[in-house]
Formats: structure tokens, C-alpha cells, sequence
């Protein structure tokens, strides 16, 4: 029952915004489309254009549909330029719950009365999402932890009964984006299904706040001595799946470009530092905060950190693996060096491409999306969009993009956005390109030879004293297999070439010895 007044509400609030000649436009002429069509001639919203309709009808239906708009405004490798950019600007605000379940939630998940962690604890949320609302606070020390005394915390608390209600809708979207898919081929082109699958991933990754606080821990360690980049610590003996104490951080949101600008924040190299974060967080490290939009980036205005970037929210992070780095990487150069057979070339040795393409046909369609954007200024270019066309041509050819990368070219271009907002003048490849060339660089070339002989040192170290030993075994094996042959003189043959061949072989290992062990004393002397 509950579902179907659900159902009901969504078709009253596509009516009212004026959804339905949009839904009556992709059917097959037939008795739905039929029925849709008089019911547009009373819809009040019909007048609007069609982003924003979209967008006003996902903000009256609720969070978890804001937030669905949210992830698909990022596709827009799918998606109309002016319906993309409608649903980016909806926004995660609703209001908060009451402070005195906020109080109970944190107490139950904490074990002990709030007072008795806390010095002082606000209990009016300064921050509430559709999934969580956060709270600040002040620590009491323990007998574990004194140092804990007074120190300013953030204290964030998963809405109360939120999985029923995200179930709930998910199921509804599944079904509409059913009907959606067997409507029309433009409705199948949309992908429905995948992208609710997508969403669905996203949304319960986010509610196990222990995930998000190992995300936020890890990337810390990568930046704990950065000069750029803040990231909160957690506070773990106070972390659980519905509740997450960390570091209060102070500053400014990014959006506020007018206060920074007041203060004294230097935008060109904020903008700089911006890219630079976002490619050391990809290409050195393989992981990255996937959710970089304003609301969960803070400037410090602080004299000692004046002018670093403060990440928040880590409930969505991305990983690469090496082969990914390795793709990406080469990928870019590729591209800015014009080299579209290279780029052809690294689609069909990814895999991503069946082995049997021919390399000239895909060569030519890489460069047909390609070449025009020569044509403008390298400032001009958008690296994001170079990487989704690229998806495009790579889906031409039959072939599915890894969730990953997908997530990589939506934060790819969140981090374009923002960085251009600040230096509209910003050459994102003249920021990019350094970095791209020292991580192939120390992948690829003499470096990477060393860390990898440093990596298998350990397995070496194992193998190399029982090489006598295996060697002897061998040698005595074959030996005994020579005895039942017939006639000694082939006998005799036979272990006069063995003899020789072991000779070589021994001096091949031992040569081999003494160059791994000089390497291994190259690298342990730091002389590299």
C-alpha cells in the first residue's frame, strides 16, 4: 500500500512540475501516450525548460532522489549538456532531526552518556544531508587518552531509520527505470538500469560511517605532511558504523569566493594547488576523494595553514590499480602529443578493446573526437571531456568502461569546474603534465627498474642461497635418468654435455647473484 501512494506521489509531482510531456516524448505512440498527452494540457509546470522541470520534480520528491540527480548529473557522457548541468546544481539540504534522537543515537552507538566524552556538545547540527547530519563538540580526556582534553571535534550521526527509506525508493526507481528502458530506444540509450545500480552502490557505501572514516584515514596518511592539503583525524576508540568522531577543521567553504577574496587567498595558486592534489591523489596514490564538490571543500584561513585546501566528507573514494595509472597516464601524453595511434595502440593492450580491432579503424576514430580540440588554446582544454570522449569511442567499439574510471572522469571534472571557477585563465595541462611525466617516469624507467628489484628483494633473498642445492638435485636426477639408457659411451656423452651445461649454469647464477646484490647494496646506499 505504502508503495503505491509512493508511485502515486511521484506521478502527481512529474504532473505538477511538468515531467510528463518529457516521459509522453519518449513512448511509442499507444494508449499510455495517449492518456499522458491530456494530461499535459493541465500541467502547470510545462512552460519551464526541461532541466530545470527535472530538477524541481527530484527536489519535491526528496534526498534520495536529489541525490540520484546528483550522481547523474556526472554522466554526461549520457545525458544533454542542458540537463546535466540543471541537476548539478541541486543540492543535498534537509532538515535536521530532532536533537534530542541525535542525542540518543550518539549515546547508544558510544555506550556512554554524552557528558561523560564530551566537555561541551552543540547539540543544533551545523551541517544536515539526506544520509547523516554533523555536530560539534569538545572532548574530555580519558585515562587512555589525556591528551584528548579540549580538543575541538566533529561528531557526525547517520539519520535515524534511513535504510527503509532508501530501499524503498531504490525500489521504485528500479521499476521506473523498467519502464523507462522497454519505452523507447532513447530510453535504453539512457541506461537506466546502470545507473540506479550505480547510484544504489554509492548510497550504501555511505552509510557504513566506519568505511568512510578508514577512506579519511588512508588519505591522510598520504598528505600528513602535505603543505597543501588538510585532512581530519580520526579519533577511533569513538568511531562506529553509525557514528564517527573526528578533528574539527576550520575555514571557508570554496564556494564563498567572495569571502576568500576578502581574506586575502591567492586564487590562482589555490586553483594550481587544486589540480595538483587531485593528480598526486590519482597518479602517485591510485586513490582519490571521489565527492569534491564545494560543499566538502574548505580553505583554512588559519595564519599557519593560510590558503590550504581542507577535504570533508570521504563517504565516496576511488581506487585505481597500476594497470589503470598505466592507461591514464600514457593515455594523456598520448593525446597531447597527438599520437592517436598510441592511443588506439593502449586501448587494444588494456584489453578494453577486443584484441581483434583493427588498430587503423580505431586510430581514426580516436582522432575524428580528438582533433578538433587542438584547434583551441590548451587552457581551453578540458581534460575531463577528453577522457569521457575517449569512454565514447571505447564504447563504439563494444566495449564497458570500468566503474572506476567512470568515477574519475565525474571527479575529473568536478575538480576542472572548481579549479577554473577560481583561474579562469588556468592551463590545466601545464599543471597536469609534470606529474604525469614523473609518475611514467618513475614507473616506466630506471626508477620504477629499481623499486621494482627493491619490491622482489625479499622473494630473491629466499630463492638465491637454495639455487646450489636445486642445481645439485637437478643434476643428480638427471643423472640417475642416464644410468638406464643403453651403452656407457652415451652414457659418457651424455654427462660430459651435462657437465658442461652445468658449468654454464653456475656461472650464469652466479653472475646473476653478484649483479642482483650489487643492486640491492645501490639501492640500501640510497645512490639512485
Amino acid at each position: 500500500m505504502r508503495r503505491i501512494a509512493r508511485l502515486c506521489f511521484i506521478f502527481f509531482t512529474a504532473w505538477r512540475y511538468g515531467l510528463l510531456p518529457l516521459l509522453r516524448d519518449i513512448l511509442r505512440p499507444g494508449i499510455r501516450r495517449s492518456i499522458l498527452t491530456i494530461l499535459c494540457w493541465t500541467s502547470p509546470g510545462s512552460h519551464l525548460p526541461r532541466g530545470e522541470r527535472i530538477r524541481l520534480t527530484l527536489e519535491a520528491l526528496g534526498p534520495i532522489f536529489v541525490k540520484f540527480g546528483q550522481v547523474l548529473s556526472t554522466r554526461r557522457d549520457l545525458l544533454p549538456e542542458d540537463i546535466a548541468n540543471e541537476l548539478a546544481r541541486l543540492q543535498d539540504q534537509v532538515p535536521p532531526f530532532s536533537n534530542e534522537e541525535s542525542r540518543r543515537l550518539i549515546e547508544e552507538d558510544l555506550g556512554q552518556p554524552i557528558e561523560e566524552v564530551f566537555v561541551k556538545f552543540d547539540a543544533t547540527p551545523v551541517a544536515s544531508a539526506s544520509v547523516a547530519q554533523v555536530h560539534f563538540g569538545v572532548l574530555r580526556g580519558t585515562d587512555k587518552h589525556p591528551e584528548w582534553e579540549g580538543r575541538a571535534v566533529a561528531i557526525k550521526v547517520l539519520r535515524p531509520g534511513i535504510l527503509p527509506v532508501i530501499n524503498g525508493d531504490l525500489a521504485l526507481m528500479y521499476d521506473l527505470a523498467k519502464v523507462i528502458e522497454k519505452s523507447s530506444e532513447d530510453g535504453r540509450r539512457l541506461k537506466p538500469r546502470e545507473n540506479v545500480a550505480e547510484f544504489d552502490t554509492y548510497l550504501h557505501d555511505e552509510l557504513d560511517l566506519m568505511r568512510e572514516a578508514a577512506n579519511a584515514s588512508q588519505l591522510r596518511r598520504y598528505f600528513v605532511n602535505s603543505k597543501k592539503l588538510m585532512i581530519p583525524e580520526m579519533y577511533w576508540d569513538l568511531c562506529h558504523t553509525n557514528v564517527i568522531v573526528m578533528e574539527r577543521m576550520y575555514g571557508i567553504s570554496i564556494g564563498r569566493t567572495a569571502e576568500l577574496r576578502a581574506a586575502g587567498v591567492d586564487f590562482k595558486k589555490l586553483a594550481a594547488d587544486g589540480v595538483e592534489i587531485f593528480f598526486t591523489q590519482v597518479f602517485e596514490y591510485g586513490f582519490f576523494h571521489a565527492d569534491m564538490h564545494p560543499g566538502n571543500i574548505m580553505i583554512s584561513l588559519e595564519p599557519e595553514t593560510f590558503g590550504r585546501f581542507i577535504s570533508l566528507d570521504f563517504g565516496i573514494v576511488g581506487a585505481l590499480s597500476e594497470s589503470d595509472k598505466n592507461y591514464l597516464a600514457l593515455n594523456f601524453l598520448a593525446f597531447f602529443n597527438r599520437d592517436y595511434r598510441r592511443v588506439a595502440e593502449l586501448h587494444i593492450e588494456s584489453g578494453w578493446v577486443p584484441a581483434n580491432t583493427r588498430v587503423e579503424e580505431l586510430e581514426g576514430a580516436v582522432r575524428s573526437v580528438c582533433e578538433p580540440y587542438f584547434d583551441r588554446p590548451l587552457k581551453e582544454i578540458s581534460l575531463g571531456l577528453v577522457l569521457m570522449r575517449l569512454f565514447q569511442t571505447s564504447r563504439r567499439f563494444k566495449v564497458e568502461i570500468q566503474p572506476q574510471l567512470t568515477l574519475l572522469q565525474k571527479t575529473l571534472l568536478n575538480v576542472e569546474g572548481l579549479a577554473r571557477q577560481l583561474d579562469p585563465d588556468l592551463d590545466l595541462w601545464k599543471t597536469a603534465k609534470p606529474i604525469l611525466e614523473k609518475w611514467v617516469s618513475q614507473q616506466l624507467g630506471w626508477r620504477g627498474l629499481l623499486e621494482g628489484l627493491k619490491e622482489e628483494a625479499p622473494t630473491w633473498a629466499k630463492i638465491l642461497p637454495t639455487l646450489p642445492r636445486l642445481i645439485a638435485e637437478s643434476l643428480a636426477q638427471k643423472r640417475y635418468q642416464l644410468k638406464d639408457q643403453n651403452g656407457e659411451l652415451e652414457v659418457l656423452k651424455a654427462l660430459l654435455l651435462e657437465e658442461r651445461r652445468t658449468r654454464r649454469l653456475i656461472t650464469g647464477a652466479l653472475l646473476f647473484a653478484g649483479g642482483f646484490l650489487v643492486g640491492i647494496l645501490i639501492i640500501g646506499l640510497g645512490i639512485y
